[in-house]
């Protein structure tokens, strides 16, 4: 089954939509301004979040240090990176923090699906630009992909399917389920019903 990560969580009545619809995963942003979190917000919201859902930390270019303290506080339990990180900063986190660690990728091109499936992290996330912008790539570029992977960017109730046949790992959401920029519990029931079993209702 496709998993699914609900992203850019920011208010206490979206964990209680995700602790009733139970996506596989829930991320916090500490960077950027849209939907970015301070650590004591993402703190309060991770004890009210179900523990058997994993908080992933989403960071950009992101200090060793601040990634260490969010996950012994346990308000993270997975790590992604969608900076300009390389293999020895990932390197490096590994010896900080024993936790997965995701790293994401624009794709304009071929060489940039290459250059993703060249990571050491443990699952790579493919995505539009920076992330954040609700845009589809051109997904006949991931056709072939044989490692795990988190497909981002843009993604919706309205490609769910064609996202199916692409066989990811996960699919992460945040626009696709936001109206005016907020988080909406329909959309997100609708989302995860559609992803985990088949339906949208």
């Amino acid at each position: 089954m496709i998993k699914v990560k609900l992203c850019g969580i920011l208010r206490p009545c979206e964990i209680q939509w995700a602790n009733e619809e139970l996506p596989d995963y829930v991320g916090f942003v500490f960077a950027g301004e849209k939907r970015r979190i301070e650590d004591k917000t993402a703190g309060i919201l991770r004890q009210m979040l179900n523990p058997h859902i994993p908080a992933v930390g989403v960071f950009v270019n992101e200090t060793l240090e601040h990634i260490q303290q969010l996950v012994q506080l346990e308000t993270i339990q997975w790590v992604q990176l969608h900076g300009q990180e390389d293999e020895m900063y990932i390197k490096r986190l590994r010896q900080h923090s024993k936790v997965p660690i995701i790293q994401a990728f624009s794709i304009e091109s071929a060489a940039d699906v290459q250059k993703a499936c060249q990571s050491s992290a443990d699952y790579v996330l493919f995505d539009h630009g920076r992330g954040g912008t609700g845009q589809c790539f051109d997904w006949t570029l991931i056709e072939n992909i044989k490692r795990p992977f988190f497909l981002a960017g843009g993604i919706c109730t309205a490609n769910v399917e064609k996202a199916r046949h692409l066989h990811p790992f996960a699919l992460d959401v945040s626009s696709g389920v936001e109206i005016q920029g907020c988080k909406d519990r329909d959309k997100i029931r609708q989302f995860i019903r559609q992803v985990h079993c088949g339906t949208a209702q």
